[in-house]
């Protein structure tokens, strides 16, 4: 099956692009931004499943502890990046994208732009199997930014400035779990997963630290790196504009009987060996649902048929719960790293055991 945009030098098998990964029915390409300040977060998802036929999309926003969604599900019959009313438009590759929402009866409109102020990092590819399955194999792209436009939420227009609203780009692909499951033999494995994401921008410079670990707290995948300003002449993907640090942790004190943070700190010690610590001060809480992560329903590569859109209101205290459909969360902080201070996110997903939680059931809350 031939695509329009098999006309540009891009292939890297000889299989058509319409032809992805092999069949895995899991195979996705995906889009999430967030923008934030402290009184307002917004993310934003676009995922395309070949192998399933499937795009969706979601907008999701937290403001006056309000979370408010719009949700579009539909077919994918080509490598576009829209479905129903919501629009993601690269303007120029990892440094400007374009996000435009019109879905006025979900009380949810929006045309905002994302530029890039860090360069793009690669993660290192977080590849994980169930017995002789491949149940995730990713690569992602991470990028810190500013918006500016607008976003309407209930009537109300907010204006986001670039010196006020500050964001993150996630561009990833690989295979992951999603959507029907298809069939085969039931786990022999206990659900576990344990996930602290963490992008922070600062005036002078972004710092991003991934951790996935296992149930012993030994990580499995992680990321830890100052990223340098991107000037306009320089290449956002350039990778010596990314600063690893030898080593990192992070310590996460928990709200009492849930899994969301009261707050962390991130421990870092750099190539030459100096220690430093970045604490981070919970503000706002945004439930990952409202992009459609773990959502009951319109989950990410499930099929709806050609045209779905919907929407969702909760009151925010509503979903501070430990149910899978809430456990997944982003939270706005405030970041003291020295004399440093910054706005950013941290965002926690944890599922199963953790010992150093001291989370033993699959969605127990923290004591």
């Amino acid at each position: 099956m031939l695509l329009d945009v098999d006309d540009y030098p891009v292939h890297q098998t000889p299989s058509p692009l319409a032809h992805v990964m092999g069949g895995h029915p899991d195979a996705y390409d995906r889009f999430w931004f967030n923008a934030y300040r402290e009184d307002l977060f917004v993310g934003v998802a676009l995922g395309l499943y070949p192998n399933r036929g499937v795009i969706d999309a979601a907008l999701g926003a937290v403001r006056g502890g309000v979370q408010r969604s719009v949700y579009a599900s539909g077919e994918l019959h080509a490598r576009e990046t829209a479905v129903g009313p919501i629009t993601v438009e690269v303007v120029a590759p990892m440094r400007v994208a374009t996000v435009r929402v019109e879905a006025p009866e979900h009380a949810i409109r929006a045309e905002m732009t994302f530029t890039a102020r860090t360069c793009a990092l690669e993660e290192p590819r977080h590849a994980r199997h169930d017995g002789s399955r491949v149940v995730m194999d990713v690569t992602r792209a991470t990028q810190l930014g500013t918006w500016e436009g607008w976003v309407e939420l209930d009537g109300e227009r907010l204006d986001l400035g670039a010196r006020t609203t500050y964001g993150t780009k996630d561009r990833s692909w690989g295979v992951r779990r999603l959507g029907e499951p298809t069939p085969a033999a039931p786990s022999r494995s206990t659900p576990q997963l344990f996930f602290l994401w963490a992008p922070i921008n600062f005036e002078d410079a972004g710092l991003h630290v991934t951790r996935f670990e296992d149930e012993h707290g030994v990580p499995w995948s992680q990321t830890a790196a100052t990223l340098e300003l991107l000037a306009e002449a320089s290449s956002p993907v350039d990778a010596a504009a990314a600063h690893h640090f030898r080593a990192s942790w992070c310590d996460v004190a928990y709200v009492p009987g849930l899994r969301r943070a009261s707050g962390a700190h991130l421990h870092l010690i750099d190539a030459v060996g100096a220690s430093s610590v970045v604490a981070l001060e919970p503000v706002l809480a945004f439930r990952m649902r409202g992009a459609g992560y773990f959502h009951p329903t319109y989950a990410h590569g499930r099929y709806h048929g050609q045209l779905v859109v919907d929407g969702e209101v909760h009151d925010v205290d509503d979903l501070d719960t430990t149910s899978l459909h809430d456990v997944h969360v982003q939270q706005v902080v405030r970041a003291t790293w020295g004399d440093r201070r910054g706005i950013g996110v941290l965002e926690q997903l944890a599922i199963g055991p953790h010992a150093p939680s001291g989370l033993t059931g699959l969605l127990d809350g923290a004591r």
